[in-house]
């Protein structure tokens, strides 16, 4: 707690008198706060951090949350860039949507949070990246003393996409046999936590040795390398297939998920990288599904129905985010240049927002 000493002077008859008082500074309305700011697409270096941006005011459904560390995610590089298609900001803008902190402020219209609770977010209005960010009340949920602010920063995007895939599209149901494809990634490990608490036989593939024993720590029951040629027949022997697929390189692995794929089985779609040519009909034997996803396409009562799923591995203790690294929000460039250059992150890049 911040204190700063005030004194006031007030007139009483003939008198002056001075009266000494303690104030909390972190009472007081702040008006300017530290963000990050984008002013034309590009690379990192594009992104600068400004020092007396404008701390934003919640509507009326929305909260004001003093943010103690925010989420990067992948696709924050591409909507940097300029390449990313769906709902392209206006420049200037912060970037940002995954944020853990404490309600500063409520609007008028939201019964759910009151200045104090911990919270975290997985969309923002103002954007994640800053010392204070506006969300919708509809997109927040209360975090657990159990968790830091850094891990609550980690469920955001990478959970939500998960559970939404595998609850909502997929419609997984205990005893199946699910395959998580880049497991060891921030998506991915959110799907295999999911999965293994809805009572799934999870096979996780990852790259690298390192991301195999990570998987095996997070309770996969088979563990395999996607980086060798056989392993579609590693996990039909081991298994017999899969009746889900979470996929999020398409481009590069659907034919194999169709071969791998059981009958009336579905392949869930949530991310790819290219193009690919494929024919259709190679569906129709096995009957298959090939489904997208998307967490922005989706009702408050789907949110809902999340919140209540991550409320649960709370108490229960089985939501564990990974942080692969923290960044001071000064380094946000730096979190970028990782994102794009360094492959087979285990975890998620967190940024500070207190350094």
């Amino acid at each position: 707690m911040l204190l700063q000493s005030r004194a006031q002077l007030f007139v009483l008859g003939d008198s002056i008198h001075i009266v000494s008082f303690m104030i909390n500074i972190d009472d007081c309305i702040r008006e300017t706060m530290r963000a990050v700011s984008v002013h034309s697409y590009g690379g990192p270096e594009n992104l600068h951090l400004e020092t007396d941006a404008e701390v934003p005011s919640p509507a009326e459904n929305e909260v004001l949350i003093k943010v103690s560390a925010a989420g990067v995610n992948p696709i924050e590089t591409f909507i940097l860039a300029g390449t990313y298609g769906l709902n392209k900001p206006s420049l200037p803008y912060t970037p940002g949507t995954d944020a853990a902190g404490v309600v500063e402020e409520v609007g008028s219209g939201v019964t759910n949070f009151k200045k104090g609770d911990r919270v975290y977010t997985t969309c923002t209005m103002s954007g994640a990246y800053a010392e204070f960010a506006t969300a919708e009340s509809v997109y927040v949920n209360h975090l657990a003393d159990s968790l830091t602010f850094a891990q609550g920063a980690c469920i955001g995007v990478p959970y939500y996409t998960a559970a939404k895939a595998l609850l909502i599209r997929g419609q997984v149901k205990e005893g199946e046999t699910i395959v998580i494809h880049g497991a060891s990634g921030a998506v991915g490990m959110a799907a295999v936590q999911i999965s293994k608490a809805l009572g799934l036989t999870v096979v996780g593939t990852a790259g690298t040795n390192d991301g195999l024993d990570l998987l095996k720590e997070l309770g996969a029951d088979l563990v395999v390398n996607h980086r060798d040629e056989s392993y579609i027949h590693t996990i039909k022997d081991a298994v017999g297939g899969a009746d889900v697929i979470l996929e999020v390189v398409a481009n590069v692995n659907l034919e194999k998920d169709i071969e791998l794929i059981k009958l009336r089985g579905r392949i869930l779609v949530v991310g790819s990288r290219g193009h690919i040519e494929w024919d259709p009909f190679s569906t129709v034997t096995k009957e298959c599904s090939v489904m997208g996803v998307n967490i922005r396409e989706t009702t408050p009562s789907e949110w809902e129905e999340m919140h209540n799923l991550f409320t649960a591995g709370q108490e229960c203790g089985w939501l564990q985010p990974k942080i692969a690294r923290e960044y001071p929000l000064s380094e946000a460039a730096a979190s970028h240049r990782d994102v794009i250059h360094h492959r087979g992150i285990m975890g998620k890049l967190v940024l500070d927002t207190a350094t």
